[in-house]
């Protein structure tokens, strides 16, 4: 190993080289290749089926990969699997527990299966998430079992966080609350990776960001540079008739053409997830055109 790779390794929670996991003749992720340094904040973006739950679940040793390589703080994940898990906090996108549980029992076992008192952190998790340690899962909503998921993930204070889907069936104080958790342990030295489609938590919370598409890495870079646009989504009721429109420009122009005319209702927002990805997708594609129309020049 030369010196250059040891330092690289020694700075990198994750490093993902090349990955391709085929589902039969299709395949979930295809030659994927991206690294989150310690203490980062690393959001993975993308529509439902894009492939994340696949990159992640391949990370934590739950599915076997056909090509390419995962290390979690420099240790190969297939090789080192019990060393790399020891050191994750993983939390799942959908939150299944044994029903006739009580959440108390849940917390416990999870603390029990890694062989850590956890109580004070569990506590003190459960205390901000203000979960009900007495209820039994069967009588609990989702957004309730959610939030024992996020204890069991962070009650033993792994260097690594690895969240899929976190905060979906979370109300919005419990959302807040969590990042508020999020945060707090990162300041102490966590890496946090955060699997999301919800654009405006990536832009809030994450330093970098991977936007996958369709099992590909399409981009990735600091969230700044991500979602710098200045196009705004424009949705209105004009003169009767509803429009929808990305629109880029100066609001002030974008006004000044509204005059004289019956403004009913009017909506400007930043553009969705959707729209941004799309907007990279369609950059990637029209750069694949053109390499391969030189590549035809040269030939």
């Amino acid at each position: 190993m030369n010196k250059f790779s040891e330092r690289k390794e020694s700075k990198d929670a994750i490093t993902i080289q090349n990955l391709t996991k085929r589902y039969g003749k299709k395949r979930g992720v295809n030659n994927l290749s991206l690294c989150v340094e310690k203490g980062d904040i690393y959001g993975f973006l993308g529509p439902n089926g894009a492939g994340k739950s696949t990159t992640i679940r391949s990370m934590l040793g739950l599915l076997r990969f056909q090509e390419g390589s995962i290390r979690i703080f420099g240790m190969d994940v297939e090789k080192n699997s019990r060393e790399v898990l020891r050191k994750i906090g993983y939390m799942p996108s959908e939150a299944m527990f044994y029903p006739s549980m009580r959440a108390k029992e849940v917390i416990r076992l999870a603390a029990d299966m890694r062989g850590l008192d956890c109580r004070r952190e569990a506590a003190m998790l459960c205390e901000r998430l203000l979960v009900e340690p007495e209820k039994r899962i069967e009588e609990l909503s989702l957004g309730n079992r959610k939030k024992i998921s996020i204890v069991c993930a962070m009650q033993h204070k792994p260097p690594l966080f690895i969240f899929d889907e976190p905060t979906s069936g979370l109300d919005p104080l419990m959302q807040a609350e969590f990042f508020k958790l999020i945060l707090e342990y990162n300041e102490q030295g966590t890496t946090c990776f955060l699997s999301s489609h919800v654009l405006s938590e990536i832009k809030k919370y994450c330093r970098h960001a991977a936007i996958i598409k369709g099992g590909e890495l399409i981009c990735s870079d600091t969230v700044e540079n991500l979602t710098k646009s200045n196009a705004k989504h424009v949705r209105m009721i004009r003169d009767g008739a509803e429009e929808d429109f990305m629109y880029q420009g100066s609001l002030n122009e974008l006004f000044a053409g509204f005059a004289g005319h019956n403004i009913e209702d009017i909506t400007i927002e930043e553009p969705g997830l959707e729209e941004i990805f799309m907007n990279y997708y369609e950059k990637e594609c029209v750069s694949q055109l053109s390499n391969e129309k030189e590549t035809e020049k040269e030939g």
